[in-house]
């Protein structure tokens, strides 16, 4: 059995009886102004994190989301969009897509403005997105892209690059970890299909997205989620894995590289209002700005002493220097 029958299999298992203990989501159920999640969908959120974000919701976007659990984010999705078919959920399990038709029954009971029809449900698979090119404004997957081994992680990222506009944004929350799994680790089928023993760093994650195009990458959050320990699983050390959350945008790629936000920040504190690098990043005294690590590095690289950079937060919200 390869690990994506083994994937398939224990999510099959998930839709039809919902395992609450089954992700240990970092995140705390977002119940916007008029929005109710139905406790089933609760149940069945089987992700690290939260891919949705009322910054790139704006103006009745196109949403593709794979990889649908229970339906909580297609339903949040849902929230911003409110139109026919104005979010489209992907998932390859029959079982999954079942359950989540269900549970938008539910939610539509609990919800005065909430129809099923918001959502558009697609058998398909994340290697073979029955959806057309440079379609859609905003893509996430949440807890699955982890899974995949180098190949079908390339292949992946290359569907959902392939289906959005021009400045689309692919929202991700995926576990990540610092130190190497070990072969037995990364071999196990059932492990990897938990969303545990795929988990790359960071540095890995990121240049996988920038390999297939990508121009800028957003790390939003990076928060602690499992720890693998040698009483439980084959492992000598203790392995600590973390959940982040990042924003892939489909911008032209610039000549000398990507940019990358990694929450660093600039300040400017010498004796003129401003400093002008004539590069198009402008730091008002003592004003943080937020810039990318390719700026930062530059910023860095003119060895001015009145200039501040700050080390990654691993945590960028908006704004900065490009």
């Amino acid at each position: 059995m390869s690990y994506l029958n083994a994937t398939h299999d224990l999510y099959k298992e998930a839709a039809i009886t919902p395992d609450v203990g089954l992700c240990c989501t970092t995140n705390p159920i977002w119940e916007l102004p008029g929005l109710k999640i139905p406790k089933i969908m609760q149940e069945m959120n089987y992700g690290c994190g939260s891919t949705v974000h009322a910054r790139d919701l704006t103006n009745t976007p196109k949403i593709l989301y794979v990889g649908v659990g229970g339906g909580m984010e297609l339903l949040q999705f849902s929230y911003f969009s409110r139109q026919k078919g104005g979010v489209i959920g992907v998932d390859v399990v029959d079982e999954m897509l079942e359950a989540s038709r269900k549970n938008f029954q539910i939610a539509e009971e609990e919800n005065d403005w909430f129809k099923s029809e918001f959502v558009e449900l697609r058998k398909g698979d994340a290697l073979n997105l029955p959806v057309e090119d440079n379609s859609i404004d905003v893509a996430a997957q949440n807890c699955l892209f982890n899974i995949f081994k180098e190949d079908d992680l390339k292949r992946a990222i290359e569907e959902m690059y392939r289906v959005l506009k021009p400045h689309g944004r692919l929202v991700m929350s995926d576990p990540v970890c610092e130190q190497g799994m070990n072969d037995t680790l990364k071999n196990d089928d059932r492990l990897r299909a938990l969303c545990l023993s795929g988990s790359l760093p960071i540095k890995d994650y990121v240049k996988a997205l920038t390999d297939v195009g990508f121009g800028t990458i957003e790390i939003r959050a990076r928060k602690p989620y499992r720890i693998l320990d040698p009483k439980h699983y084959p492992t000598e050390e203790l392995v600590y894995i973390e959940s982040i959350e990042v924003a892939a945008i489909k911008d032209p790629m610039p000549d000398d590289g990507p940019c990358v936000f990694t929450g660093k920040a600039a300040i400017y504190y010498g004796g003129e209002d401003y400093f002008d690098d004539q590069k198009g990043h402008v730091l008002l005294k003592n004003q943080p700005l937020a810039v990318c690590d390719k700026t930062a590095g530059a910023l860095g690289a003119l060895g001015k002493e009145d200039i501040f950079i700050s080390e990654s937060t691993f945590h960028y919200d908006g704004g900065g220097c490009c």
